[in-house]
């Protein structure tokens, strides 16, 4: 067997386990269930494109990025523990190389990101089945989406891994960083009518480009700017991936 395969194995052997997929499923339709139904009261109707959404169906979209995005944690965690139970050291031991290990975290956040973006697919369908427009195009857009997204949140997630040496430490940076990358996007409320600079803020966030790209291949809401937020999408994941692939290289035994 290949070495990055079986290092692929034995990632998704300690992350799929029973307590991170339930944690997958519970956790958002906490937000699409109890969030969803009872933000109706404020927000009846958003506006995408041109549709018009129920906040619950724009809720239950916006949890595929965000389940996307909180997936990636694994690649952050898997490192984080490697370093601290000097498992690093021992993988590069055996017949593996920093290549290797690279390859395979990319590999298993890609896998990952995929599962997660299937299963919030399934579980909110039931919200947003009368506004879904499913073309040619949206099988390819949520596979972009689940794949870019993995690396760019991955890599951000190891890139955090690799700095930090205390565990407190690591644990309050990658919760307050993804915090603020769940909450200032579009995944939960739209961007129109926030106020500013927040409004602006949600822009320089790459999961609004992300859910954005996950609403146009559901809703076939192709607009101009799609492209854009495509192309913006897989040049910040390419620069983060070469970010941390470096600092994973540069790591000491």
């Amino acid at each position: 067997m290949h070495p990055v395969i079986r290092l692929v194995n034995r990632n998704l052997t300690i992350s799929l386990n029973k307590g991170f997929l339930i944690w997958q499923v519970i956790f958002p339709l906490i937000y699409i269930f109890v969030a969803g139904f009872a933000y109706t009261a404020l927000i009846d109707f958003v506006p995408l494109g041109n549709k018009i959404l129920d906040y619950p169906a724009y809720i239950a979209s916006g949890m595929i990025g965000f389940n996307i995005m909180n997936s990636t944690l694994v690649s952050g965690i898997i490192i984080w523990n490697d370093r601290r139970h000097g498992m690093f050291e021992q993988i590069l031991v055996g017949p593996f190389t920093k290549a290797h290990y690279i390859l395979s975290n990319i590999y298993t956040i890609g896998i990952i990101g995929l599962i997660s973006a299937a299963l919030i697919t399934t579980v909110g369908y039931p919200l947003f089945f009368k506004s879904v427009e499913f073309n040619l195009l949206t099988i390819p857009l949520l596979v972009f989406a689940s794949i870019a997204g993995s690396i760019l949140f991955g890599s951000i997630a190891s890139i955090i891994s690799t700095r930090l040496k205390s565990s407190e430490g690591f644990n309050v940076v990658i919760n307050t960083v993804f915090l603020f990358f769940a909450f200032v996007s579009t995944a939960f409320y739209p961007a129109e009518g926030v106020p500013e600079p927040l409004s602006t803020a949600f822009y320089f966030n790459p999961l609004t480009y992300l859910v954005d790209v996950v609403r146009a291949g559901i809703f076939g809401n192709f607009g101009a700017l799609l492209v854009m937020e495509m192309l913006i999408l897989t040049i910040t994941a390419l620069i983060l991936f070469v970010i941390a692939t470096k600092l994973l290289v540069k790591l000491e035994l």
